[in-house]
């Protein structure tokens, strides 16, 4: 009979937690906020988005949030999987990245991120003025230097900007690999400051990289940058989105929209903020911000339809 009773009370337990959430979850991932990042670095990004979840998860409750999560992916299409899957609830990514989320995986726009008090950048084509290149219609036949597959500025700016422009691309194996006549041949530098070397050097004609590196001098030295000049100057685009899945529960979302966007101005938010990659605030998304990721969407999806 006591056995009876515990198997009796064990389904009742099962049952009660498998009731599926608004959101469709069910079981032990009922109340918990699901943060996710795409990291090479799982403990320092940990570190940079523990705190800021902890501060969110704290101000949820009243939607039934009372936990709180940290998923990484390895790559971008990880982490389409795990939003499609609804293993994941909140992503930060760089606008480009965030509007791939968008389009694959049906993620959707939440807020602007501003860092370190900027909202927008763009992007800065340069060569050496000794290279003999005016313009990034000269790229043809050239070699250009980027960051990583990943960058908003320094990949996917520079390469939607040279296909609009009718110009192919072709990843080169090195810096000092020559591209098939008329075509700009890429190689990625994987550092800013890197881009800025090999540029200098006259290890690559030209590079790409965001008018914040551009400006700074630890990441484009003072001694490189007088023997530089710009060729072009792209239109800006937002620095970061912070996105959402498609099926988030309606209250969850817009509780999630209304902690973030007073963050900036709770003094117990501060430290979270700065350390959630240098946010100083998060900002509503206007009409010019939302054209400018439509733009940017676009342009990512022809990237990867004619590099990737």
């Amino acid at each position: 009979m006591r056995f009876l009773c515990g198997l009796l009370a064990l389904l009742a337990a099962t049952t009660a937690s498998a009731v599926p959430a608004a959101d469709g979850r069910t079981g032990p991932d009922v109340g918990v906020l699901v943060i996710g990042r795409i990291s090479d670095d799982p403990n320092a990004h940990y570190a940079q988005l523990k705190p800021l979840l902890d501060y969110v998860v704290a101000r949820m409750g009243d939607v039934g949030i009372h936990e709180g999560r940290i998923l990484m992916a390895r790559d971008m299409g990880q982490m389409e999987s795990y939003l499609r899957r609804g293993r994941v609830d909140w992503v930060t990514e760089t606008s480009a990245g965030a509007m791939l989320l968008e389009a694959r995986a049906g993620a959707e726009r939440l807020l602007l991120t501003e860092r370190n008090g900027v909202r927008d950048y763009h992007t800065v084509f340069f060569a050496r003025r000794d290279r003999g290149l005016a313009s990034v219609a000269d790229l043809a036949g050239r070699t250009i230097a980027l960051q990583n597959a990943s960058s908003t500025s320094a990949y996917y700016v520079p390469a939607m900007t040279l296909i609009a422009r009718g110009m192919p691309m072709e990843i080169l194996l090195a810096p000092r690999d020559i591209p098939m006549a008329g075509v700009v041949g890429y190689v990625f530098a994987r550092s800013e400051l890197n881009i800025a070397t090999w540029v200098h050097k006259g290890l690559v004609d030209a590079g790409a990289t965001s008018s914040l590196d551009w400006d700074d001098p630890r990441r484009m030295p003072a001694s490189y940058r007088r023997d530089l000049v710009p060729l072009l100057e792209t239109a800006s685009y937002p620095r970061a989105v912070e996105m959402v899945r498609g099926d988030l529960d309606e209250a969850v979302r817009e509780r999630l929209r209304q902690v973030l966007a007073s963050a900036g101005d709770d003094p117990e938010a501060a430290q979270a903020l700065a350390l959630f990659f240098g946010t100083t605030r998060f900002l509503p998304l206007d009409a010019a911000t939302r054209d400018a990721l439509d733009e940017l969407k676009a342009g990512a999806l022809r990237v990867g339809a004619a590099l990737e």
